[in-house]
């Protein structure tokens, strides 16, 4: 009987002990369970919309901001609106809307006047005047072809009674020899007897005296002209046709001439002039004068 109470104390004994084991063992893997359940929270959290909207504000290291830009652009809904604007895809060298790095003011004005104007262009010995500098050079024209001027040009016809137009209200002594013109018709003889330099530009026969350059009509009855009026070159060096040359090619680099350098006054030319020198504060005489070239660096 004492045997029989021995063993039955045993066996409760071991049972109390079992459960008391089981319930332990229930209580740690509960505890496991909410640990793992929260470490595998905080794992994915950046790829949860909760998750991420805070991630994307706060920009948690470059790794991360990298690792989500390529499957956040243009796809990500939901996300930091300031993140998708400001990511524009890889850096190629170039802006990502295809355009040009042009200066902002070499679209937005006439000419490009504005950006170019900022330019430096030409070296050596040169004046300088209109915000640029510029160095005289030597163009290959076909001076020797009339067809030029005639084929791209309306040619004029002598008038013994031509004035140039509005030149008598340009003020200043270096304007009176265009208020002063009028055309002179005498035959080859004549020229070459009164004038040590007459040169032959595009059909048409030139004279200079006193720093310019004038039709000779009548040194040859077909010769044709694009202009009827004085033409500034303080040398003789420079004929009319690269005079013109010359100053074609400044106008054009600050943005007030788009026509080609063929060294002829035409109607082009003079309007490109006469922007020019109304934006240097000079009279808009449409002509090479003698303040136009000092301006333009060329006297």
């Amino acid at each position: 009987m004492r045997k029989f109470l021995t063993l039955t104390c045993c066996v409760g004994l071991a049972s109390l002990v079992g459960a008391a084991q089981d319930n332990n063992q229930n209580n740690n893997n509960q505890q496991y369970k909410k640990k793992g359940n929260a470490q595998q929270q905080q794992a994915v959290s950046p790829q949860t919309g909760g998750g991420g909207k805070k991630y994307y504000k706060s920009g948690q290291g470059a790794g991360a901001q990298n690792f989500q830009q390529p499957n956040t652009v243009g796809n990500y809904k939901g996300g930091n609106k300031a993140y998708k604007k400001q990511w524009q895809g890889p850096v190629t060298g170039q802006n990502q809307t295809g355009g040009s790095n042009m200066n902002s003011k070499a679209a937005n004005t006439k000419f490009n006047k504005s950006f170019n104007k900022q330019q430096k262009f030409g070296q050596g010995n040169i004046a300088t005047g209109g915000g640029m500098k510029y160095q005289k050079k030597h163009f290959n024209l076909q001076t020797n072809n009339k067809q030029v001027i005639i084929n791209k040009y309306k040619t004029v016809n002598f008038n013994q009674n031509y004035k140039i137009a509005g030149a008598y209200k340009w003020k200043g002594p270096k304007y009176a020899v265009f208020a002063n013109y009028h055309p002179l018709w005498y035959d080859q003889w004549w020229w070459q007897s009164h004038y040590n330099h007459i040169v032959f530009i595009y059909g048409g026969w030139y004279y200079w005296n006193n720093s310019y350059w004038y039709p000779a009509w009548g040194y040859a009855p077909d010769s044709v002209y694009a202009w009827d009026g004085p033409i500034y070159a303080s040398s003789p060096d420079y004929d009319p046709a690269q005079v013109v040359a010359n100053v074609q090619s400044a106008l054009q680099q600050q943005g007030y001439y788009r026509g080609d350098i063929d060294g002829i006054l035409g109607p082009e030319t003079r309007a490109a002039l006469a922007e020019y020198q109304s934006a240097q504060g000079l009279e808009p005489t449409g002509a090479v004068d003698e303040p136009t070239l000092e301006t333009l660096g060329m006297v």
